[in-house]
């Protein structure tokens, strides 16, 4: 086996649909013409909305299509101590701040509202809390996220370049996401933190997702930089798109990989039919970046 290393990372939020099944197969695929390995991690770490029946049914339905995954798949969930360290080390390095404000409150203190990659722009305002109402706050119990202090962290790590497999060099501009969360009200780690730390705990190289997801990218970096972690290769490929002309999406109604198994559909000669570009009557691929 080559050191080539992929993965399929899936939120058991819902079933897996026809997006889920293209995106599985870009990075199985991948990792399997280079003769390397293609592992499974499930990110669980949503309490409100993760549901331990559909991890069953996501490795359900990536057999079905025929796909195996190398070793034992990895839990976000057991890994909080890790995240938590990490979390540690860059408040001790005052590269983060509490944030007690709700998306109510964020809404009406942006008098003139900027948006990212990510939508609306945090306005800052709890980077500006003294000292004693931060502990206040903190003692009485009152629920915060954790926020990153942007700027200071771009100074901390400098020019942030990368690859894309398909787009070429990218300079990454993590300052258009304004001070992202890395640890929300309800979750012990933020999407970014958990992806970057578990990347490279997997010792992933390629790392194969959807085109939606490239400009996160650019926080990734940052938190490689900052965490000390190695930059792997990316390749963000385009999207599937559903009749309505929109990328496939669980709150949309996209077809899921077990409605079509009970109807009586084949799993590994739909995978074959994907692979060569032949989808259901009304689906496409994107041909631009949405």
């Amino acid at each position: 086996m080559s050191g080539v290393r992929t993965r399929f990372a899936p939120s058991p939020t819902g079933r897996l649909h026809l997006g889920h099944a293209y995106a599985a197969l870009q990075a199985h695929d991948h990792a399997r013409a280079a003769g390397g390995g293609f592992l499974l991690r499930i990110e669980d770490i949503d309490g409100t909305r993760s549901r331990e029946g559909f991890v069953a049914g996501i490795e359900e339905d990536l057999a079905w299509l025929g796909l195996r995954w190398d070793g034992p798949v990895l839990r976000q969930s057991t890994r909080l101590a890790v995240y938590e360290a990490a979390l540690a080390g860059l408040r001790a390095r005052d590269l983060l701040y509490p944030c007690f404000c709700t998306r109510a409150d964020i809404a009406a203190s942006a008098s003139a509202p900027h948006h990212g990659p990510d939508g609306l722009i945090y306005p800052g305002t709890c980077r500006h809390l003294s000292a004693g109402d931060v502990a206040a706050r903190i003692a009485a119990g009152t629920p915060h996220a954790w926020r990153l202090a942007m700027d200071r962290a771009v100074a901390q790590a400098g020019a942030l370049d990368w690859t894309d497999g398909i787009a070429g060099p990218q300079r990454a501009d993590p300052q258009a996401f304004g001070d992202v969360v890395l640890a929300r009200k309800d979750a012990p780690a933020s999407y970014h933190l958990a992806v970057t730390i578990d990347d490279a705990a997997q010792g992933i190289t390629d790392v194969v997702r959807g085109r939606d997801l490239m400009r996160a990218t650019d926080i990734h970096r940052l938190l490689q930089a900052l965490l000390g972690l190695p930059t792997p290769r990316y390749r963000h490929h385009p999207l599937l798109l559903g009749p309505d002309g929109t990328r496939l999406a669980k709150r949309n109604g996209a077809p899921a990989l077990a409605d079509l198994r009970a109807a009586g559909r084949d799993g590994a000669a739909l995978a074959d039919d994907i692979r060569a570009g032949r989808l259901p009557i009304g689906f496409a691929v994107a041909s631009a970046y949405l």
